[in-house]
C-alpha cells in the first residue's frame, strides 16, 4: 500500500465544511489550529479482531465521512491493530475514488499500550517478550502493569506501525495513550521525566513531518481529584511541552471521557491556575489546548432508554443516543465528541443530530434545572 501524503489543511477542511453546510446545522464545525473539526468524530475501540468487524468499521467510516464527519480516531492497540488497518483501507479507497481528499480529514491515533498483531495470542507474555523485549525495543523496566510503555524507542516503533496501518505519511494528532497508567508503578518525578522525554521525541517527529500535533488521551488523569495517584495537572504537562518544544510547542490536544454520566471535565474544579481552581475545560482554554471528548455514549450504555423528562428537552431528536450526543457536543469548549460506530444504521441514526443546532450554555443549565426539578 502506497502511503497517502499530506495532512488536514485549513483550505481543505474549510472546503469540506462548506461541502456539508447544507446538510448540517450551524455549530457542527469548529475551528481549531486553523483547521475545521466536525463536532462528532468516529471512534474504533470496540469489537472483535475479525474480518466481519473490519468490514463493519470500513463501511461505517465511509458512511460517516460522506455525511459530514471528518474526525477519525483510533489507537494501535484497538482490536489488535485491526481498527487502524480498517480505517487505513477505507481512507485509501475513498481518496482513490475521489470521494474525499486526505487533507480534508483529521486522522488521530495513540501509542502507549502494547498491541497485539491481528489477533489475541494464547500467551500474551510470550508474545510481548518475543516482539518487544528480545528485539531490544523495550526493557522490562520500561513496562508498567505488563502492558504500557512510553520510551522514545518504543514510541518510534509504534508510530511507524501506525503510519503503515493507516496508510499515511503524516498523522494529524498523535496521543500518548493513558500516560497516567505509569503512575501505578513509578513515582511522579520519574513519570514527569518519562513524559518530558516522550514530548522531546514527539517534537522531533513534528519536525520530520510524521505528525502535526500531539496530545494526551486519558481516562482518569484529568478528571480525578488532585490527591488521586493517577491525577494529572494539565499545567504541569504543558510546562513539559514548553521545555521540550519551546513557546511554539505542538502539544495542542487532550482527549478524555465526557458524557452525561461523566461530567468531571466540565464541572469538577481540579486544575490549579494561579490562585484559582478550575475544571479541565477551563484550564485547557487558558492554555490554548483543545479538548476532544471520548466515550460520548459510554460504550453504548447511554444509547439505552433515558428518562423521558430528559429526552423531552431535546426537540427534534428521537433517540436516547441522539440526545446524549447533542448534550456532549454542546458543552462549551468542546471540539469533537467521539463515538464508536461500526454499524451503518447506527451511523445514520447518530448523525441525524448534525441537522440540529447545538444547545446554548443556558440550554444546558436549563436542562439540569429541569432534571433536578
Amino acid at each position: 500500500m502506497t502511503l497517502l501524503s499530506g495532512f488536514a489543511s485549513p483550505e481543505a477542511t474549510l472546503h469540506y465544511k462548506d461541502l456539508y453546510a447544507s446538510q448540517t446545522a450551524e455549530g457542527h464545525f469548529r475551528e481549531r489550529q486553523g483547521i475545521w473539526f466536525s463536532s462528532i468524530g468516529i471512534g474504533s475501540y470496540l469489537g472483535e479482531p475479525d474480518d466481519e468487524t473490519d468490514l463493519a468499521y470500513e463501511e461505517a467510516l465511509k458512511e460517516a465521512v460522506l455525511s459530514g464527519v471528518n474526525v477519525i480516531d483510533s489507537a494501535i492497540n484497538y482490536r489488535a491493530q485491526r481498527s487502524e488497518r480498517s480505517f487505513g483501507r477505507m481512507l485509501q479507497a475513498l481518496t482513490k475514488a475521489g470521494l474525499v481528499r486526505r487533507d480534508e480529514v483529521i486522522v488521530c491515533t495513540k501509542g502507549g499500550f502494547l498491541p497485539f498483531d491481528g489477533g489475541y495470542p494464547s500467551d500474551s507474555s510470550a508474545y510481548f517478550k518475543k516482539n518487544y523485549l528480545e528485539t531490544g525495543i523495550l526493557t522490562p523496566e520500561d513496562i508498567v502493569q505488563g502492558c504500557h510503555a512510553m520510551t522514545p524507542s518504543y514510541l518510534e516503533d509504534q508510530l511507524e506501525r501506525s503510519l503503515e496501518n493507516l496508510g499515511l505519511k503524516t498523522i494529524d494528532i498523535y496521543y500518548l495513550h493513558n500516560p497516567e497508567t505509569q503512575l501505578a508503578e513509578v513515582d511522579r518525578k520519574t513519570f514527569l521525566d518519562r513524559m518530558r522525554k516522550a514530548f522531546e521525541w514527539l517534537e522531533e517527529k513534528v519536525g520530520e513531518g510524521k505528525i502535526r500535533w500531539y496530545g494526551t488521551a486519558t481516562w482518569n488523569g484529568y478528571r480525578v481529584p488532585p490527591q488521586n495517584t493517577d491525577y494529572l495537572s494539565l499545567q504541569d504537562i504543558a510546562v513539559l511541552a514548553r521545555e521540550a518544544g519551546g513557546a511554539g510547542h505542538h502539544f495542542k490536544f487532550v482527549q478524555l471521557p465526557l458524557n452525561l454520566a461523566m461530567l468531571e471535565a466540565w464541572i469538577l474544579a481540579n486544575q490549579s491556575y494561579g490562585a484559582n481552581v478550575v475544571p479541565l475545560l477551563g484550564m485547557a482554554e487558558r492554555l490554548g489546548i483543545h479538548v476532544i471528548g471520548s466515550g460520548s455514549l459510554l460504550q453504548a450504555r447511554l444509547a439505552g432508554p433515558l428518562p423521558e423528562s430528559l429526552t423531552a428537552q431535546f426537540p427534534g431528536l428521537r433517540t436516547s443516543a441522539q440526545c446524549a450526543l447533542q448534550f456532549v457536543r454542546s458543552i462549551p469548549g468542546m471540539t469533537t465528541s467521539l463515538v464508536g460506530m461500526k454499524n451503518k444504521d447506527h451511523v445514520r441514526e447518530n448523525l441525524e443530530v448534525l441537522k440540529t443546532r447545538t444547545l446554548s450554555e443556558q440550554d444546558l443549565l436549563n436542562l439540569f434545572e429541569q432534571k433536578e426539578g
